[in-house]
């Protein structure tokens, strides 16, 4: 069974009297014998399709997701074929078939098996799936049992259906997702061809420094998603204000870019768009200026751009919808590339795991051997991390404050002053709610966070720091039981 993306060009010869109703890009699995029906039955793989076109308005809008879903259904479709069993057949037949699946993807061969985050991601698929089935009367039965459990989300009881089907998981916090300050703080170094300490490294020959330091700042202020960041345009990164302010400036994403398409606001501090400033009027400006770069598909060409958006090929449009592709073919008045990172020649640059994973790897080759292999969504992490600690401790709300007596950024205060720190930090990271938010920052870590914050609280208070751990450790011990009781 082949997966291809939908690609509508040249419709017009498949002799059809419209064009499809598919989503450019959207997964479609096709049997390689090409055949729709069989003995006057839909081929499985037909009904598949019918989902997967449903998916972006089903709670599903990411392409990224609709491909793993995609590929989970090819997986299993295809175990089902080899093994002769209709995948619309009686629930004994699959519960079978599904116990055997299991033993292969866990436990089978090391070229099929999966982790046990991939499993479980998979059987959230299939699950979606028969149920559609289901539904739309396609099937009768599904090869899933359930159970109803409890989860306890800001101190209170919600139910939900458990697939029994899925397998436990590692703690949370066996894995380290976030850098410690100091981690952090060396991996900037590392990204600008600076040692530990600071001093240049003059073991290291890397190049585009200033462009890596300031890309790796960006993402550690900001939480910009991989493909929010590396599509980032030049026009769209905010003007640095004139004096230095305590409270960050607003940073928006366009919904070209983000995940699901949804244009969100997040922010950056000052000192890191000062970075990033810094690299645009110098490292960039030598690179980009008068480039003879051209993309390999037809270019798009701006003129008079500014920060809302720009004339392309004779149209006005705005930043906000331009998607990856129509980025990565935008040249620029003065020539080169419109994206904010480019290479030495002015072409775009987008390769940001191989430098995330050469500087880490530098690091614990020649520093740090803790030291952890960082990506782009290891920084997003700590940025949660970061900006959670400091709501927490109310740094931003003071700041707001003092910000808010003088006028400035007086909207983005009063947001700062009056905002729950969990409903900040959902916004920021472009959540839906609260409740991804509290999942995406593990239970332990945040716990961390909030022990931090008493102890702060309590020495404020006047209570010795002895007084405040024990009120600590109680506080928190309460809090586990009740959360596993």
């Amino acid at each position: 069974m082949l997966l291809v993306p939908f690609a509508s060009e040249g419709w017009e010869s498949w002799d059809l009297e419209r064009a499809p109703l598919i989503r450019e890009g959207m997964p479609v699995l096709i049997d390689e014998d090409l055949v729709l029906e069989e003995n006057g039955r839909i081929r499985p793989a037909v009904l598949a399709n019918r989902w997967l076109r449903e998916l972006p308005v089903s709670g599903a809008p990411a392409p990224r997701t609709w491909r793993v879903y995609a590929d989970a259904v090819r997986q299993w479709l295809e175990f089902l074929t080899a093994r002769m069993v209709n995948p619309f057949g009686e629930r004994t037949e699959l519960r079978n078939a599904l116990s055997s699946y299991a033993g292969h993807r866990l436990a089978g061969p090391l070229e099929e098996r999966l982790a046990p985050s991939t499993w479980n991601l998979h059987m959230k698929a299939l699950s979606l799936f028969y149920r559609w089935l289901v539904d739309e009367g396609h099937a009768s039965a599904v090869p899933f049992s359930y159970r109803q459990a409890t989860r306890l989300l800001d101190g209170v009881p919600r139910e939900y259906e458990r697939n029994l089907a899925k397998v436990r998981e590692p703690k949370p916090h066996t894995t380290i997702k976030y850098l410690e300050p100091d981690f952090a703080e060396g991996f900037i170094k590392a990204l600008a061809g600076l040692r530990p300490d600071g001093t240049p490294d003059d073991g290291y020959r890397g190049r585009e420094l200033g462009r890596n330091a300031a890309m790796g700042e960006l993402v550690l202020a900001s939480g910009l998603r991989r493909q929010e960041f590396t599509h980032l345009l030049v026009y769209e990164v905010p003007p640095l204000p004139r004096e230095r302010t305590v409270v960050p400036i607003p940073f928006a994403a366009g919904h070209g870019v983000t995940k699901g398409s949804k244009q969100r606001l997040t922010w950056i501090s000052y000192d890191a768009l000062a970075k990033v400033h810094e690299y645009i009027e110098l490292e960039r400006q030598l690179s980009a200026e008068g480039s003879s770069w051209r993309p390999s598909g037809e270019p798009l060409h701006v003129t008079n751009p500014d920060w809302e958006g720009g004339t392309i090929n004779g149209t006005r449009l705005p930043w906000r919808s331009l998607k990856p592709a129509e980025r990565l073919r935008l040249v620029a008045p003065g020539g080169g590339s419109c994206l904010l990172a480019v290479q030495s020649r002015g072409a775009p640059f987008v390769d940001w795991d191989t430098v995330f994973r050469r500087a880490s790897r530098r690091i614990r080759a020649r520093f740090e051997p803790r030291f952890p292999i960082v990506s782009s969504h290891r920084l997003r992490h700590t940025f949660a991390m970061r900006t959670l600690e400091l709501l927490t401790r109310g740094y931003y709300q003071q700041a707001a404050a003092l910000v808010a007596a003088t006028d400035a950024n007086a909207g983005l205060a009063l947001y700062l002053t009056k905002s729950d720190p969990w409903q900040v930090l959902r916004d920021l990271l472009g959540h839906s709610s609260v409740t991804t938010t509290q999942v995406y920052i593990r239970r332990l870590d945040a716990t961390r966070i909030f022990k931090q914050a008493y102890e702060q609280a309590g020495w404020a208070a006047g209570l010795t720091a002895d007084d405040a751990e024990e009120h600590v450790a109680n506080e928190v011990a309460d809090e586990f039981e009740r959360e596993e009781g």
